[in-house]
């Protein structure tokens, strides 16, 4: 694994496997009141360009388990908001902390801190890529089905940041992703261009969610507006309503499926109630994995900074 998780891609083949065994291993150990405290005398510096409730609260409680200190940063509280170069800010935090997280919009924001901090870079989130979500819902699929792999995930919905971030999981490891989403509301081209070259078991992107779901073993769904879109809700609820993850369409996947969401969801609209509270969501189990994959991926960043 590389110094930092800006994408998907930081990520071999076998860091996968090592970051959700550790992530098990951790879960474990806080369920039965063992001190973990691997990272005692660290501090992570948290900066947040965007709200978070999910996100703030895993990584903050996260490091506070493994005996570090994170540093909340708000806009607000940080000279970018006043125009300090990302470069600058990344070359001074270095010397205060031992990692950064930042939960941002733009993508080159992450990458360009990654590059000049000398301290490991975590991408919390950005309009492109939301890789510590998609590593907690692969560790949480694995949980309940043993493996992720030869399963088939379908996406319904907006092709925002987590289903960029599907489809590139989709390229790293072998699983089948079926993406339906309204015509103008697709991933990023150059994303699934690479992904679907690289996935070993597929990515097929539609129009109608009825065959996405078709056999899926995986439904997931996100909101239709995502946060700076609020003025587009109300169209954006129009052209999306078909897309509703609801009992009708969920009676296309198979028997055993399970139904995932990132939180938040828009009750009513992209899912139902009916669906997100039943006996097949899994979604509360993914909003607690972020915190047990985080504190996975905090220790071994952390571990292999001070190690080099």
């Amino acid at each position: 694994m590389k110094k930092d998780l800006v994408t998907e891609y930081d990520l071999a083949d076998e860091d996968f496997d090592l970051l959700f065994a550790r992530a098990r291993e951790l879960k474990r150990f806080l369920k039965e009141g063992r001190p973990h405290q691997v990272l005692a005398g660290k501090t992570l510096g948290m900066i947040f360009e965007k709200a978070s409730t999910r996100t703030r609260l895993s990584f903050e409680v996260g490091m506070y388990q493994l005996g570090g200190l994170a540093v909340f940063l708000s806009t607000n509280d940080t000279q970018l908001g006043r125009g300090e170069t990302v470069a600058d800010t990344a070359k001074i935090m270095s010397r205060y902390l031992d990692a950064i997280m930042i939960r941002t919009f733009a993508q080159k924001t992450v990458e360009d801190l990654a590059v000049h901090a000398a301290i490991p870079v975590i991408n919390g989130l950005t309009d492109l890529l939301h890789p510590c979500q998609i590593l907690s819902d692969l560790f949480t699929i694995m949980e309940i089905k043993g493996d992720c792999r030869g399963l088939k995930i379908a996406y319904i919905g907006d092709g925002n940041n987590v289903a960029n971030s599907w489809i590139n999981a989709a390229a790293r490891l072998p699983l089948k992703l079926a993406l339906a989403c309204p015509e103008g509301y697709e991933p990023d081209a150059a994303l699934l261009t690479r992904g679907r070259k690289e996935a070993r078991e597929g990515i097929c992107l539609c129009r109608d969610p009825e065959e996405a779901v078709e056999n899926a073993q995986v439904v997931y769904t996100d909101v239709w507006a995502s946060m700076g879109q609020e003025a587009e809700r109300e169209h954006r609820s129009r052209v999306f309503r078909p897309y509703q993850v609801n009992e009708n369409l969920l009676s296309y996947a198979r028997e055993d499926y399970i139904v995932m969401h990132c939180l938040p969801a828009h009750r009513g609209e992209e899912i139902t109630s009916e669906v997100i509270d039943g006996p097949h969501s899994v979604v509360l189990d993914q909003a607690e994995n972020r915190l047990h994959v985080q504190k996975a991926i905090l220790e071994t960043l952390m571990k292999k900074e001070k190690e080099s």
